[in-house]
């Protein structure tokens, strides 16, 4: 059972991850959002990478793709089905029941034409979950080249043909200070050492507010969106 406890104990105290209250806000979403997908569905997680979240679809078929062309974080990629451009994915038009694309699009030089490609093989009724930041440090160099507002979200995929059924915050405030007080912690000069201390200890207290009650103002680190092919 995903726990908050297990959750912190894994990750809130890891200096090495960038974003933990995401992390466990993504991963909360993501298992809601499997538990919709029948036994029989067939689902593609695109720009899968390491596939973190390919177990909490295993009552389903689950295909992957990657192009595989950006060094993992935290090692290798895990293996595809597709090794592809997610704006040309190898499989007829319809296939998927359900599709997740989990901090990607801000990757894709053309956002458009992939949102294009998953209506294409996304079956009729089908869902899609989508997330990607809004606040956050260039990262996987060179291939970061957007942050998404809510009516950016709203524009992509109205135009690309999905109707929208929730976009919301990823994060709360509180998530959004506990990564500023983290980049505070790695970025000033070392002999502040006092306060990268102090700004370590902040970034924790407030990530982990952040599990406990999402602040919804300010701004978020992330936005996530379902949509339906209809």
């Amino acid at each position: 059972m995903f726990t908050k406890l297990r959750f912190i104990k894994r990750k809130l105290f890891s200096f090495y991850q960038l974003n933990y209250s995401g992390l466990f806000h993504l991963e909360r979403e993501i298992i809601a959002f499997a538990a919709q997908a029948h036994n029989e569905a067939l689902v593609l997680d695109a720009g899968s990478g390491q596939a973190p979240y390919k177990k909490y679809f295993a009552h389903t078929t689950y295909e992957n793709a990657d192009f595989q062309k950006v060094e993992c974080r935290d090692g290798s990629y895990a293996p595809s089905t597709y090794i592809c451009d997610l704006a040309d994915i190898p499989v007829e038009n319809e296939r998927y029941d359900f599709i997740i694309c989990t901090q990607v699009l801000e990757h894709l030089p053309e956002p458009w034409k992939v949102l294009s490609e998953f209506f294409r093989v996304l079956k009729k009724g089908g869902k899609i979950f989508l997330s990607a930041p809004l606040f956050f440090e260039e990262h996987e160099q060179p291939y970061d080249f957007y942050r998404y507002t809510q009516f950016a979200w709203e524009k992509l995929l109205a135009d690309a043909g999905f109707e929208i059924q929730t976009l919301d915050w990823l994060e709360g405030y509180y998530g959004t200070l506990g990564y500023q007080f983290f980049m505070m912690s790695k970025q000033m000069p070392k002999r502040f050492w006092f306060f990268r201390f102090f700004a370590k200890f902040y970034a924790c207290y407030f990530h982990y507010l952040d599990t406990k009650k999402k602040l919804k103002t300010g701004m978020p680190i992330n936005y996530f969106c379902i949509a339906t092919k209809s």
